[in-house]
């Protein structure tokens, strides 16, 4: 993959390919959101305002330890859902590092990312978010991340919609990935989709099948 980079931080670009576990608390309880897993069990990213009652129009990306890295942002006014982007807790004044529209594809989670610090590049989300099956693809079209559905390797089945895989592929940045994944809840997250396997429960470190 070439031209690989840092969009929000160094920390979060990966040499080998990189699988989280990513968990979609209850829109029921405040103080709710994202908590985000490594391979390993250990917490890498959070996302805690995120409840019926917060301003869903502004989302702050937490690392584990609570540090503000990225905050996306509603743009009003705007005809069509736009968001931005930008490094740590938003402050007024401050420009965004990308923004993000909806592409024209009907019925799908089209994505175009645009990055206002490096002209001309640009990323694209194609698939259906609400199924939790997408892709991220550079402006050359090479796939630099995933979003999947996860499956208990143990029970050989399939989790509900709120517990789902993020792939990077190595040198994407991890935290910009969630950024976008943020982005995508809020755009399609309400999104009706069938799922028999809502109501499964399981640990959030139970590995796929390899």
């Amino acid at each position: 993959m070439r031209g690989c980079c840092a969009v929000v931080e160094d920390g979060f670009i990966y040499e080998e390919e990189t699988h989280f576990t990513v968990l979609k608390t209850s829109l029921f309880f405040a103080g709710d959101g994202f908590t985000v897993y490594d391979c390993k069990g250990q917490l890498v990213f959070r996302v805690d305002t995120y409840g019926p009652d917060s301003d869903k129009s502004e989302l702050v990306l937490m690392d584990a330890s609570g540090k503000c890295l990225l905050t996306v942002r509603r743009k009003r006014p705007s005809l069509h859902q736009r968001w931005e982007g930008f490094l740590g807790e938003r402050v007024e004044g401050q420009k965004p590092i990308f923004s993000v529209r909806r592409s024209s594809m009907i019925g799908r989670s089209g994505l175009t990312v645009d990055m206002y610090n490096n002209s001309g590049e640009e990323y694209h989300i194609e698939g259906s978010y609400a199924q939790r099956c997408c892709a991220f693809f550079n402006a050359e079209k090479e796939s630099v991340a995933e979003i999947r559905r996860k499956v208990d390797a143990s029970a050989n089945v399939m989790l509900g919609k709120d517990v789902f895989c993020l792939s990077l592929r190595p040198g994407f940045d991890g935290a910009f990935a969630m950024g976008l994944i943020l982005v995508l809840d809020q755009i399609y997250g309400d999104d009706e989709v069938v799922d028999d396997n809502s109501k499964v429960t399981v640990h959030p470190t139970t590995e796929d099948a390899s």
